[in-house]
This record gives C-alpha cells, structure tokens and sequence, in this order.
C-alpha cells in the first residue's frame, strides 16, 4: 500500500499545485462564509422560534403577502415538495396559513397572521445584528450582495 506522502508518477506545476489547495477554492469560500452567517442567525433566531428557511420564508411573506407556494418556492430556489413540510409547520405554529386561491384551486396561496405580523418588529433587530456583525460598511454588504447574485446568476445559466 502507498505511503500518503509519496508524490503520484504525474507531477504537477507548481501553479496548478497550489489551484488545489482547499484554501484558493471560490466554492469553499462561499460554503464556509455560508456556514458561518447561519450559525450567527441561529441564536438569534431561537428567540423568535425560527429556523433560518422559516425566517426566509418570513422575510419574503413580509414584503409580499399572499404568494403562491410556488412563488415562495421560486425565490427561494427550492422545490415545492421541499418547502411544503416548512410551510406546514410554519402554519402549525400560528405563523401563516395556506388557503387556495378561489380563481385556480390548484393554487396554494400562503398568507401571514396576526402571529407573523407582529415578529417583524423583532426581526429587524436579527437583522441590524447580523449586519454589524460582518464587520463590513452598508455600501460593502450592498456591492458584496449583488456581485454574489450576479455570480448565482451566472452559475443557473450553465446548469
């Protein structure tokens, strides 16, 4: 069996070596920088009883209320079949409620209660936290955002 120091028969250039260190990978950045936001949301999302794809679903319910499931589904790039048991434990909680749209019964309208209103207050502080805990300017966190969905974009025209 081969020691796992001994060098492979094929040598590569240095430039190419150093390409596959873990360290200069974009996927690994982001993955990680991914991992880190969202366990500083963790705590602070415990005190409102959320998940961070709840708080998701929330924001997106607090700038436009009533959405098909399928639109909620499409900003968030999730499937409905993966956002259903989110939403039903959501609507469990007394946070939303799920009603089908009268004109297209096979529309599944999602709608904020009373309950879902109200934490939205809180959520702007899990916000202002978040954002000064990056350590970054309004106009950074603004310009980092876009590159981030510009490369998203980028990347969904090649799959």
């Amino acid at each position: 069996m081969a020691n796992s120091s001994d060098q492979s028969t094929t040598a590569l250039n240095p430039t190419s070596q150093k390409a596959l260190h873990l360290d200069q990978q974009l996927c690994f950045a982001l993955y990680s920088t991914s991992l880190a936001m969202t366990k500083m949301y963790k705590p602070l999302l415990d005190t409102l009883g959320l998940t961070y794809p709840q708080y998701l679903i929330m924001l997106i319910l607090w700038q436009n209320d009533g959405l098909a499931l399928k639109d909620v589904g499409e900003q968030l790039h999730i499937d409905s079949g993966a956002l259903t048991p989110v939403i039903k434990r959501m609507e469990a909680m007394g946070l939303l409620l799920r009603t089908r749209n009268p004109q297209n019964e096979r529309t599944l309208e999602i709608r904020l209660t009373k309950a879902g209103w109200a934490m939205r207050e809180q959520a702007v502080q899990v916000n202002r936290t978040v954002g000064l805990s990056c350590g970054l300017a309004e106009t950074e966190i603004h310009a980092l955002r876009q590159e981030l969905v510009e490369l998203r974009a980028q990347l969904t025209k090649k799959l």
